[in-house]
């Protein structure tokens, strides 16, 4: 009888610098950035820690990658789109992309290295800016508006504590019942008017802003001539 191999639990597949971005992607979605450390990455991986040097050089080149990977999800603008149609598009795209990766919120403009499909995002968004009759001012103060917008509102929907309509009706409930809401009239009026009506979506509230942003830009970009 043929001894059976012990296992030894390691990766047999070869490892690649693409495998180790990927899985270390999918460890910082798991359980955030704080999560993402060289030694739990190679356990993901099933390989030694040391392994993972042959194809990063440390953790900061890997936080370099992943974003780029973020970045890379994002719809770029059509240049077949006018400017404000380009640009509700590609917000609303960060906006789904940095909800999928919640962690990268508070990263997405923070490395000093970023990557190339980082560089084409910026560039492209600027380009459909700047040849639809953006001055350069204008293209950069639309820019800078329009992330710190999506990026600002991930951030404040993620601290919402509900994310379904039950959810946000037991929320309800429960300030109801610990204040007396004839003593907060307008808050009351919010709740029962209007958060809890059918269909109520705080998405909505995304949009609304957007629009007014654009709208709001395209009158300072007309104004500006």
């Amino acid at each position: 009888m043929v001894p059976r191999k012990k296992t030894t639990g390691r990766s047999t597949s070869p490892l690649s610098k693409e495998k180790v971005i990927q899985s270390a992607l999918e460890l910082a979605d798991e359980g955030g950035v704080t999560s993402l450390t060289m030694r739990k990455l190679a356990e993901k991986l099933g390989v030694e820690a040391m392994s993972l040097y042959y194809h990063v050089a440390n953790k900061n080149e890997i936080l370099d990658a992943i974003l780029d990977a973020i970045f890379s999800e994002i719809q770029l603008p059509d240049p077949n789109d006018d400017w404000k149609t380009a640009m509700r598009k590609r917000a609303t795209s960060a906006r789904e992309v940095v909800l999928r990766h919640k962690w990268a919120v508070s990263l997405m403009e923070s490395r000093p290295n970023p990557g190339p499909a980082t560089m084409q995002h910026h560039n492209q968004v600027l380009k459909a800016l700047r040849t639809n009759g953006f001055t350069l001012p204008m293209a950069a103060h639309a820019f800078s508006l329009i992330d710190s917008y999506v990026y600002g509102f991930v951030m404040q929907e993620e601290a919402l504590p509900f994310e379904t309509e039950e959810e946000l009706k037991a929320v309800a409930d429960g300030i109801m019942a610990q204040f007396p809401i004839e003593e907060f009239p307008y808050l009351g009026e919010m709740i029962v008017d209007h958060a809890l009506k059918a269909g109520y979506s705080y998405k909505k509230e995304f949009e609304f802003g957007l629009d007014l942003i654009l709208d709001g830009l395209e009158r300072a970009s007309t104004e500006e001539e």
